[in-house]
C-alpha cells in the first residue's frame, strides 16, 4: 500500500518549515491522514506513526529491527555512545552495567536528596512574592541529578557548571536536529554558545573523573556506579552527559507544568492539600509517602501525559511491516508521544488537565503505546522511576509549604518540547 504523504509539504524543503512553525499542532493532527504517514524533512523521507498500535510495534514488539534515527545523529558528535544514543549489543551491555544504579534501593536513597533540595528551594521564598516558575524548577532538577551523579565536593562545582550550560545544550541541540547540517557550520550565535556549553561542560565533568580515579572510593553515587563497573573516561563521559541531557528537560519542564495546572485549578488544588494533610500532616514527604500520595500521583501523570517530549526517531535495519505499510531497510521512522497524548480517540478533551482520568480502570483500558512519557521496550528511560519520584515528592513538598498562582496567562516556547516560558506565580504560605 502507498503511505499517504502529509499535507502542506513545500518543494524542497517538504514539511521542514511546517514542522518548525506550527510544531505539535502539525503533527497532533497527522492521525487523520493514517496510521503510517509521510513526512519529507528537506531531502529526507521519513514515516510519522500515528497509531498506538503500530508505536508499540517500534518500540517493543518489533523494537529488534530498529535502531536509532537521523535526528540522534546529529547529536553524535556531543554525546558519543552514551545510553541514548548507543545501539545494538553494546546498548545492552551498557544499560545493564547501568541498571544497579536505579534500583529500588538506590531510588530510595536518592529520594531523601530529591526532598531535601526541595525543601531547601521552598525555604527560600518569601510570602507574596513572585517567582518565575520555570527557572526555580530548572534549578532544581539539576541539583538533583547532579548530586545524585556527583556526591563529592569537586561535584559540587560540576553541578554549577551543568545549572550553567545545559540548557544552551538541550535546547540548541533540538534546533540542530531540525535543520540541514551545514546550519550548524554557521557563525550563528546559537552554534557558538552550544559548542562553548558543551567544552565546558565536558572540562567540568572530565575533572570531576579524574578526582573520583585518585579517590577510588564507591560515594553511593551515580558516578560511583559507572567507574566501578569498569567504563572508560571517555564513556563514563559520554554517560554522565547523557544522563544529563535526559534527566533534567523532562523532569523539570513536568515540575514547572504541575505547579501551574495546580495553581490554576482550585478544585485540584483543594484535593491535592487535603491528601497532603490527611498522608504527610506536618512532615515532609518521604520515599516511603509514595504509594499513599494516589492523587499527587494522578496529577503526575496527567503532566506526563499533557507536556510530554514532541517527537523521537527510528531507522529500520531490515524491512518492517507496519500495518498495511513495508518499509525499507534505513527507513527513518519517527514516534511523537505529544500526538499519541492528544489524541481525543484514547484521551477523550485532550487540552483538558484532568487528574481524575487516570483511575485504575482507564489505565487498564488504554491500548499499549498510547502513553509513553519514557518511551518503550529497551529503549525505555531507565530514569523513568527515578524521575516519577522526583516529580511526586517535589510537587508534595513544594504544595506542603505554598500556595502558588498564576499572575498571568501561561506562555509556551516549543523547542523539543512544551516549554514553559515566563511562568509567573506568586507565593502564598499554606495557613
Amino acid at each position: 500500500m502507498p503511505v499517504p504523504v502529509a499535507p502542506r509539504r513545500w518543494p524542497l524543503l517538504g514539511h521542514t518549515p511546517a514542522m518548525l512553525t506550527q510544531r505539535a499542532k502539525f503533527t497532533d493532527a497527522l492521525h487523520e491522514h493514517g496510521d503510517v504517514v509521510r513526512l519529507d524533512l528537506g531531502p529526507l523521507h521519513a514515516y510519522f506513526v500515528t497509531s498506538p498500535a503500530l508505536t508499540h510495534e517500534v518500540l517493543v514488539s518489533q523494537g529488534s529491527k530498529f535502531r536509532k534515527g537521523a535526528m540522534f545523529d546529529k547529536f553524535q558528535p556531543y554525546l558519543g555512545t552514551g545510553l541514548l544514543l548507543s545501539n545494538g549489543e553494546f546498548h545492552l551491555r551498557q544499560r545493564r552495567l547501568m541498571q544497579p544504579a536505579f534500583h529500588r534501593e538506590r531510588i530510595e536513597s536518592y529520594a531523601s536528596t530529591m526532598a531535601r533540595a526541595a525543601s531547601s528551594l521552598a525555604a527560600r521564598w518569601q510570602p507574596g512574592e513572585i517567582r518565575t516558575i520555570e527557572n526555580d524548577m530548572q534549578e532544581l532538577a539539576v541539583t538533583i541529578v547532579g548530586e545524585t551523579l556527583f556526591s563529592t565536593e569537586i561535584g559540587a562545582r560540576a553541578v554549577e557548571e551543568v545549572r550553567r550550560s545545559i540548557f544552551t545544550v538541550i535546547q540548541q541541540g533540538m534546533i540542530r536536529a531540525l535543520s540541514p547540517s551545514f546550519v550548524e557550520k554557521l557563525p550563528l550565535p546559537g552554534n557558538r554558545a552550544f559548542d562553548t556549553a558543551i567544552a565546558r561542560m565536558k572540562a567540568v565533568v572530565l575533572q570531576v573523573i579524574e578526582a573520583w580515579r585518585a579517590d577510588g572510593t564507591d560515594h553511593g553515587d551515580v558516578l560511583s556506579t559507572l567507574l566501578l563497573a569498569g567504563m572508560t573516561d571517555q564513556q563514563t563521559y559520554d554517560e554522565v552527559l547523557t544522563l544529563l541531557t535526559a534527566g533534567i528537560e523532562t523532569t523539570a519542564i513536568a515540575l514547572a507544568w504541575s505547579l501551574h495546572e495546580v495553581g490554576s485549578n482550585p478544585s485540584i488544588e483543594a484535593r491535592l492539600h487535603a491528601e497532603l494533610d490527611t498522608v504527610l500532616g506536618s512532615r515532609p514527604p518521604t520515599y516511603a509517602d509514595l504509594d499513599q500520595l494516589v492523587y499527587t500521583g494522578q496529577i503526575v501523570q496527567e503532566t506526563l501525559r499533557q507536556y510530554p517530549i514532541w517527537f523521537v526517531m527510528r531507522r529500520t535495519l531490515t524491512e518492517v511491516d507496519l500495518g498495511e505499510a513495508t518499509l525499507p531497510p534505513g527507513a527513518e521512522v519517527i514516534i511523537s508521544p505529544h500526538a499519541l497524548h492528544h489524541d481525543e480517540r484514547y484521551f477523550p478533551e485532550p487540552q483538558r488537565f484532568n487528574p481524575d482520568r487516570w483511575t485504575p480502570s482507564f489505565t487498564a483500558g488504554l491500548p499499549r503505546g498510547a502513553y509513553v512519557p519514557f518511551g518503550g521496550g529497551n529503549r525505555q528511560c531507565l530514569g523513568n522511576t527515578f524521575a516519577h519520584t522526583e516529580i511526586v515528592l517535589t510537587l508534595a513538598t513544594i504544595a506542603s509549604r505554598w500556595r502558588l498562582t498564576p499572575t498571568r496567562e501561561a506562555r509556551v516556547k516549543f523547542t523539543s518540547a512544551p516549554y514553559p516560558n515566563g511562568l509567573l506565580m506568586k507565593a502564598t504560605p499554606r495557613v
